[in-house]
């Protein structure tokens, strides 16, 4: 069994590694990976903290699923985010041929 520390210790490293990715790149298909990778970061931290605290709310015994809901909702938040990501970038593709988020301004009325 992974010792809790470690689950935290790997899922802020992946949350950091997005962060920088998002701050540092310019291209705007690399920061919408970037924010998955910070997206599952968390789905890590959720799926460790519940393993760590297991039983239901009357404390009898039964597992808890909280975490596995929290990560399944964050899964389908994720997919529209991407849906729409996606959206933009083949837009901005197609009326500039680049994804530089510099080019973002061209999209604005």
């Amino acid at each position: 069994m992974v010792p809790i520390d470690h689950v935290i210790g790997l899922s802020a490293l992946l949350f950091v590694i997005g962060l920088v990715g998002v701050m540092t790149r310019r291209n705007l298909i690399v920061m919408l990976m970037s924010i998955e990778l910070m997206l599952n970061a968390v789905n890590l931290a959720f799926v460790g903290f519940n393993r760590l605290w297991p039983q239901g709310p009357s404390g009898v015994g039964e597992a808890s699923l909280d975490g596995q809901i929290f990560v399944l909702t964050v899964i389908s938040v994720a997919a529209a985010e991407v849906a729409v990501g996606l959206g933009i970038v083949i837009s901005m593709f197609r009326n500039r041929d680049s994804v530089n988020i510099d080019d973002v301004s061209l999209l604005r009325w």
